[in-house]
């Protein structure tokens, strides 16, 4: 099926849409307020909590997340959760309207924002893929993630221009009006049929189901070991990327926004050739090749001298990050049962929801060490315990054959 024929389907569409829409709004959150949080403390370790409390909750409720979208209604379960990034986004833009924002009040922020991050893959993505005929789930994610490659990209564009332009209230308050769009597009999803033969039960027991499943199909052993790499080693410069521009290439506002767009764009460059592209999907070599390729390239950005170049250097690190994100959700829904993908794609989250672990380092290597020496301590760590968990895998799976 072509990418035109998903968009025909009308749920898959509003899916599609609410999920690019929605995650725009995050990324714009996410820059203007480091931006403004760095300005007020100049500490990149202070810009660094800001971001690990939106990721906190995908650590503490990512599995749950995933048994709630198996339990309930998930259309119903990503309308409340898109409502409480509306709510927390207004709460926000009233602070900084009577002058009472805080650091603090951000990190609240980006708590309650979170919880609707960690329902995203258990949730919205999990529709988009049962929305989507059985042979064309890769397709459908790879488009979905190609899409989200691109809210990414936009993201901290705009967070970044608003900022500089127009102050936080502002484009915050831009934000908040578009949560709401999304809100109203979630609730014209059709309800999905109940389900077939029993419901499985909202305990523990589903949770640790899953993970006994995991730990014995090498393809989710993968995915989640992957998933927690790119997530405390590589992706966590993201994080420092006010601190970094500013004191590797000082520059700061919109300029700052462009390297944070840099790596997405690669990334929907990336995402565009493995929707158009023909003949099978990737498979799990591609997933490690993309994951390592960034880690390469950004211990390269770390030490080029021009501004330019880590632009280019970050752009073309996408293309990896583009199969990652893509094999992430596809690999992990064709190894798991029907029954189970929730569940299992909440694992996926709560792996995610690490990122906290690396975001702090960065930061305090970034403000210990200098942002430079910091990226390069990351990505080089990352690479290292990749090749380690790789070299494990090996040496398991001769284990046992023989």
């Amino acid at each position: 099926m072509s990418i035109i024929a998903l968009l025909r389907l009308p749920d898959y569409r509003r899916v599609w849409l609410l999920g690019g829409i929605a995650n725009a709004m995050r990324w714009l959150e996410i820059l203007a307020g480091t931006l403004w949080v760095f300005q007020q403390t100049g500490s990149a370790l202070a810009v660094s909590a800001v971001v690990m409390m939106r990721a906190l909750p995908m650590l503490l409720l990512g599995a749950m997340a995933g048994a709630l979208a198996e339990r309930f209604d998930r259309r119903l379960v990503l309308a409340g959760l898109q409502a409480t990034s509306a709510l927390s986004a207004g709460s926000v833009v009233l602070l900084a309207v009577t002058g009472l924002l805080q650091p603090w009040h951000l990190m609240a922020q980006g708590l309650i924002a979170g919880l609707s991050w960690s329902g995203e893959m258990a949730t919205r993505r999990r529709m988009a893929a049962d929305l989507a005929p059985p042979g064309d789930i890769v397709r459908a994610i790879a488009f979905d993630t190609l899409t989200g490659s691109c809210t990414r990209a936009l993201g901290p564009l705009l967070g970044g221009a608003l900022f500089q332009w127009t102050g936080l209230a502002f484009a915050v308050a831009i934000a908040c009006f578009f949560h709401l769009v999304a809100l109203a597009l979630v609730l014209r999803i059709r309800p999905p049929p109940r389900p077939e033969g029993p419901v499985p039960p909202l305990s523990f027991a589903g949770i640790a189901e899953a993970a006994a499943f995991a730990r014995r199909e090498p393809r989710l052993r993968l995915v989640l070991a992957l998933t927690l790499v790119m997530n405390i080693f590589a992706f966590a410069y993201g994080a420092v990327l006010p601190a970094f521009g500013a004191v590797a290439f000082g520059v700061s506002g919109a300029a700052i926004g462009l390297l944070a767009a840099a790596e997405p764009f690669g990334a929907l460059l990336g995402g565009l050739w493995l929707t158009l592209r023909p003949g099978r999907p990737p498979g799990p070599a591609s997933f490690v090749l993309g994951s390592a390729s960034f880690l390469v390239l950004l211990l390269l950005v770390a030490q080029v001298p021009s501004y330019w170049l880590a632009l280019a250097l970050l752009s073309l690190g996408g293309l990896g990050t583009a199969r990652f994100s893509a094999l992430q959700t596809s690999l992990a829904m064709a190894a798991a049962p029907p029954s189970m993908r929730s569940r299992v794609l909440g694992l996926v989250t709560t792996c995610i929801g690490c990122s906290p672990a690396g975001v702090l380092a960065m930061g305090a290597l970034a403000d210990g060490l200098g942002p430079r020496l910091g990226m390069m301590v990351m990505a080089g760590a990352g690479l290292a315990v990749l090749a380690g968990f790789l070299v494990w895998e090996r040496l398991r799976e001769r284990g046992q054959n023989h």
